[in-house]
């Protein structure tokens, strides 16, 4: 199963309509498109390992995009649209990308400092002029296949233990055939249940940067389906697209889920959402409330998964089961699970350690030697950082979250990279920024600030700090809470007990619920 073989069996069948625009690309064209982006890859002299940049917002270009590389052997680098340009140039350097793709939405600020900072950096640009126009460059290719095919891969960024991101780099692909089988398409078909016969109408309403849009997009497209890309995720809008394109699969984070739940009855219960079969979620801990009110809406259709960027394991659940194990993420589906001590011993069922996939395919940390070998047990299992228990029946928990990392709206914020930045400041002493609990997006950024001087601290200070961090850290990244104190709980070997202020901010929010 593979887009070329529905391009040759369905070449008018949808393979992508954007929901906003109704702009629609067939798998004929999505084939065409794959093989000039191929051809033109070679035309520039790049091959078999390359690095090739992506930075777009939703559009008709970026999935074909994708395809295209994974017929030429390139390694495509997916960055998200929320950086500012010294976040992305750091992407850009560290995965040696020789070439990045991008569109006119990104003009002005954003490219003229990529063009700055990597001033050798070619660019292809969808609505760019002369040498950089892509439409121009790919219309020049033939639409035939390149000689050569080979698969490619994508590697999406995660943290590093510096606090900067680090590439995923996933193992090198086992079979050299361009339309060999992906795990996640038989988890896709056999855990979740997908439909293999070209008739499913999925919708994304998620940044297609994201490891699990991509993964499942792509994945559809393996099996004849067709995307429904939404631009921008608004909660009426995307109910309005379920019942206009009848969908039947779809692909949700819990903040999503949060705000659908908060429109109004009369709203909700406006369209018709009859054909909606199946909707699976992650990337985020759903609060066991808000699940249980997905399924009285939606019916059992509901199917949650964890899993992480590395692609070392997979559980699954679906509703009936997560009914009578509430709150459990499912058994395992892919990989192996151990749960582990502090000294990698193996836990018995309902004790909590740290999680181990038992995989043959690893991957490992571009660049970082350091974090992949702590990710790494003695016995060649992999971690993701996420503590959890299994129980008596294989059933897995989650109880903490991935070391400091926050989750705000389903994006993985790390914390290391503001502190770093607001410890340069001439008025911080110190600073932690942690996750605290926030009903809308799961956590909000708190950075936790002892200035220099505690005569400083207040509205003026925090303003300033405000205008220090602006530049150079994306908007979901800025602290929405700046809490001035005379000293952190820091240790002198140095060690910062962040979970003592994580868990002040939870009293303070569960007091808050209880007064209201």
């Amino acid at each position: 199963m593979h887009p070329i073989a529905h391009a040759q069996a369905r070449p008018d069948h949808p393979a992508i309509i954007m929901a906003g625009s109704g702009e629609t690309m067939t798998y004929g064209e999505l084939d065409a498109y794959a093989n000039r982006f191929a051809q033109l890859m070679r035309a520039r002299g790049l091959g078999q390992g390359d690095h090739v940049a992506i930075l777009m917002e939703n559009n008709r270009h970026y999935l074909p995009l994708v395809w295209g590389a994974q017929r030429c052997g390139i390694m495509m680098v997916p960055i998200s649209t929320r950086l500012t340009a010294p976040e992305i140039c750091y992407i850009l350097q560290d995965s040696n990308a020789k070439l990045l793709l991008t569109s006119t939405y990104f003009a002005g600020e954003v490219l003229d400092g990529v063009r700055a900072e990597c001033p050798d950096l070619p660019l292809l640009i969808v609505g760019g002029e002369g040498a950089e126009d892509l439409e121009a460059a790919l219309e020049a290719q033939p639409a035939e296949p390149i000689a050569d095919q080979q698969p490619g891969q994508y590697m999406l960024y995660s943290s590093g233990t510096t606090g900067r991101p680090k590439g995923v780099r996933p193992a090198p692909p086992t079979d050299p055939d361009i339309q060999q089988a992906t795990p996640l398409t038989g988890l896709a078909v056999m855990g979740a249940g997908w439909p293999t016969d070209g008739s499913m109408v999925y919708l994304s309403p998620a940044p297609l940067y994201h490891a699990a849009p991509l993964a499942w997009c792509t994945t559809v497209h393996r099996l004849g389906g067709t995307v429904i890309v939404v631009e921008k995720f608004d909660p009426e809008q995307v109910l309005a697209t379920i019942e206009k394109y009848r969908v039947t699969d779809s692909q949700w984070v819990p903040t999503h889920f949060v705000r659908m739940l908060k429109l109004d009855p009369a709203v909700r219960t406006r369209y018709d959402l009859s054909s909606h079969q199946r909707a699976i979620h992650a990337a985020a801990p759903c609060p066991v409330p808000i699940k249980r009110e997905m399924i009285e809406w939606w019916g059992p259709i509901i199917i949650e998964y964890y899993a992480g960027s590395e692609g070392v394991g997979m559980t699954m659940i679906k509703s009936e089961d997560w009914l009578a194990h509430p709150g459990s993420v499912g058994r395992a589906i892919y990989g192996k699970i151990h749960v582990c001590d502090a000294d990698g011993n193996e836990l018995p069922a309902g004790t909590d350690g740290l999680l181990f996939f038992e995989n043959d395919l690893i991957p490992t940390y571009h660049n970082d030697p350091e974090k992949t070998r702590e990710a790494m047990h003695p016995k060649g299992w992999m971690t993701l950082g996420d503590i959890g228990h299994l129980d008596e029946d294989g059933y897995l928990f989650l109880t903490d979250r991935k070391s400091h990392m926050i989750i705000s709206g389903g994006v993985n914020i790390y914390p290391q990279e503001i502190e770093n930045l607001l410890v340069t400041h001439d008025k911080v002493m110190d600073a932690a920024v942690i996750g605290a609990p926030c009903p809308d997006f799961g956590e909000k950024v708190v950075a936790v600030v002892q200035p220099r001087d505690m005569a400083d601290a207040g509205e003026a200070l925090e303003a300033e700090l405000r205008d220090f961090l602006a530049p150079q850290l994306a908007k979901i990244k800025m602290p929405k809470l700046f809490d001035f104190r005379p000293d952190l709980p820091r240790e002198a070997n140095g060690k910062l007990y962040k979970r003592e202020l994580r868990d002040e901010y939870q009293r303070m929010a569960e007091e808050q619920t209880e007064q209201a």
